[in-house]
C-alpha cells in the first residue's frame, strides 16, 4: 500500500474542525475508523457532542455577516483558490478516501477526487451568477426587482459512501451563495471531509465559514438539524433517516433539502446495443461496490434480449477482480463495513427462497476473508413485489427481470417507491424519448448509466427526496428569493389608498 501519511498523526488534534482549526470532540465517547479492506483500526477519535455542535453553529453564525456580505467576485476568488488547493491535495485525498472507504484507488483518483475538484471550480464560477428577474415595471407605478440572498447557517449531513464528493456537494453551493455551513460527515468516514475543510482554510476561507462536526447521528446530527440558529438542513442518506430529519427540522420551520434512497431501473428495449447494455449494467451496478444511490439495481430487459443479457452480465461479472484497493489491478473493493456486507448478504440469502442466484452471492475467502468483501451478484426469477426488487440493498447486486411490451417495461420501472435515477437503452429515439418523459426519476440516462457532471442537477422524486445538488439549480436550495418594489411616481396619496380610507380623487 502507498502509505502517504499516518492517519492518527495527521488528526492527532482531533476530528472536529471548528472556527478554522482541528480540535477534539467533547461527547465523552470515541469512534474507531476502520479500513474495510482489512478490518484493521486505523484511527480512534473523540466524537462530537451537542456542545461541539453549538460551538460550530456559533462560529458559522459569527462568520456569516462578513462572508455573505462579500461580493460575488470575492467569494469566487476564494473558491477558485479552494479548487486549486484541492487539486494540490489530490494524491492525499485519494489515499485517504480509499483507506477509509475501501474504494479501489483508481476510483478515488479518477472519479471521487477529480469530480470534487471540478465541482469546486464550477461553483467558483457560478458564485458570480446569482441572478434574479431583471428589474422592470410589472405594476405601472412601481419598479420590481428580485434579489437572491444567502439563507444563513446551513447544517448539512453527509453519508459514508462518497465522503469527499458529498462534502463538496453540500458545502460548495452553500458557500458560493454566501451561506456559512456546519457539515456532519458520517462518523465512520470523517477523514476527507476534514481534509476538505483544511484545504478551504488554506485557500483563505474565513474561519467559521466551514465547520466539521464528526459525531453520531442521534445526538450530534439531530442537535444540528434542530438547532434554532440553523436556517437550513441538507441531508443525503436513507429514506428512513430522511423522514426523521424532516420531523426534527419541522419543529423549527427551517428549509429542508433531502437526497434519499434509490432503486434505479435499467430498462433495455429489444433494439438496444446488447454489448453496450451488458457493459453498462455491470459498471452501473458495481460502481463503489454498489454503494451508490443511483446504481443500476433493477434491469428490465425486453424478452428477445433477456437470455443473452443475463448470460453476458454473468460472464462479465466473472472477470471483475476483487482485491486490495491500493493494487492498481483491483476492480472492486470491499463494502464500507462488515455490518454492511452482512446486510447485503442477508438480502441475497433470503432471496434464494424465491429467486435464482446466477453468480456471486457470497463473501470471498482466502486473502480477502478479513475484509468486508462480497462478490458481484446476479439474481433472476424474482417477483416484482419481492424484497430484493423493491428494497435498497446498497451492495454489488443486480436483479434482472424480463418484460414484453414497452408499456410493461416503463410500468415496472416506476413500480417502486423511489425515483432518483434510471436509464433507458434503445437505438430508437422515440422509445428513449418516451422513457425519459414517463419514468419518474430525477435523472434518466439514455444508453449510459451513472455519469454525473457539475453543470447538471442531481436529485430525486417520490421517496427519493426533493431539491438539487450540483449545478446552478442548487442555488434554489441555498438562497432566499426576495422581491423588492420601488414606487416610481413620487405621489403621496396613492389611488389604492381609497380602498382603506377616503374616496377616489
Amino acid at each position: 500500500m502507498d502509505q502517504r501519511f499516518d492517519v492518527s498523526e495527521r488528526f492527532a488534534e482531533g476530528a472536529q474542525f471548528i472556527d478554522g482549526r482541528l480540535r477534539g470532540g467533547r461527547s465523552g465517547r470515541t469512534q474507531a475508523v476502520v479500513d474495510p479492506a482489512t478490518g484493521e483500526q486505523i484511527h480512534t477519535y473523540a466524537l462530537a457532542g451537542t456542545g461541539d455542535v453549538d460551538a460550530a453553529v456559533d462560529a458559522a453564525r459569527r462568520a456569516f455577516p462578513a462572508w455573505s456580505g462579500a461580493t460575488p467576485g470575492e467569494r469566487s476568488g476564494t473558491l477558485h483558490r479552494f479548487a486549486a488547493a484541492l487539486a494540490e491535495d489530490s494524491a492525499d485525498l485519494a489515499f485517504a478516501e480509499s483507506l477509509n472507504c475501501g474504494k479501489p484507488l483508481k476510483l478515488s483518483e479518477e472519479f471521487d477526487v477529480p469530480g470534487s475538484v471540478d465541482n469546486a471550480a464550477f461553483f467558483a464560477g457560478a458564485a458570480r451568477h446569482l441572478e434574479g428577474k431583471a428589474a422592470a415595471e410589472y405594476s405601472a407605478d412601481h419598479t420590481s426587482a428580485v434579489r437572491r440572498e444567502a439563507v444563513g447557517v446551513v447544517g448539512s449531513i453527509a453519508p459514508w459512501n462518497y465522503p469527499l464528493q458529498m462534502a463538496a456537494w453540500k458545502v460548495l453551493p452553500a458557500l458560493a451563495a454566501g451561506n456559512t455551513i456546519v457539515l456532519k460527515p458520517a462518523e465512520i468516514t470523517p477523514l476527507t471531509s476534514l481534509m476538505f475543510a483544511q484545504a478551504a482554510t488554506r485557500a483563505g476561507l474565513p474561519d467559521g465559514a466551514l465547520n466539521i462536526v464528526s459525531g453520531a447521528g442521534r445526538d450530534a446530527g439531530e442537535h444540528l438539524v434542530g438547532h434554532p440558529d440553523v436556517a437550513m438542513t441538507s441531508f443525503t442518506g436513507s429514506t428512513a433517516v430522511g423522514k426523521r430529519v424532516a420531523e426534527v427540522a419541522t419543529a423549527t420551520v427551517k428549509r429542508l433539502h433531502l437526497e434519499l434512497g434509490g432503486k434505479a431501473p435499467f430498462v433495455v428495449f429489444d433494439d438496444a446495443d446488447l454489448e453496450a447494455a451488458v457493459h453498462g449494467a455491470v459498471a452501473g451496478a458495481l460502481i463503489n461496490s454498489g454503494q451508490d444511490c443511483t446504481a443500476a439495481t433493477r434491469a428490465y430487459v425486453q424478452r428477445p434480449l433477456y437470455d443473452a443479457f443475463v448470460a453476458g452480465v454473468a460472464d462479465l461479472m466473472a472477470t471483475v477482480r476483487l482485491g486490495d484497493p491500493f493494487d492498481r489491478s483491483t476492480d472492486l473493493g470491499p463494502l464500507i463495513s462488515h455490518a454492511q456486507r452482512d446486510r447485503v448478504a442477508g438480502f441475497v440469502d433470503r432471496a434464494r427462497a424465491y429467486a435464482t442466484v446466477v453468480t456471486g452471492g457470497e463473501a470471498p475467502q482466502g486473502a480477502l476473508a478479513n475484509g468486508a468483501y462480497y462478490r458481484p451478484t446476479l439474481i433472476t426469477d424474482a417477483p416484482q413485489d419481492s424484497e430484493i426488487v423493491q428494497s435498497e440493498i446498497f451492495g454489488p447486486v443486480l436483479v434482472v427481470l424480463p418484460f414484453d411490451s414497452d408499456d410493461e417495461g416503463i410500468a415496472l420501472a416506476n413500480d417502486t417507491p423511489y425515483g432518483l435515477a434510471a436509464s433507458a437503452w434503445s437505438r430508437d429515439v422515440y422509445r428513449t424519448g418516451r422513457a425519459t418523459r414517463e419514468i419518474k426519476a430525477g435523472c434518466v440516462w439514455v444508453n449510459d448509466h451513472i455519469p454525473i457532471i457539475s453543470e447538471m442537477p442531481h436529485g430525486g422524486a417520490k421517496a427519493s427526496g426533493y431539491g438539487k445538488d450540483m449545478s446552478a439549480y442548487s442555488f434554489d436550495e441555498y438562497t432566499q428569493v426576495k422581491h423588492v418594489m420601488y414606487d416610481i411616481t413620487g405621489t403621496a396619496r396613492k389611488d389604492w389608498h381609497r380602498t382603506v380610507f377616503g374616496d377616489r380623487t
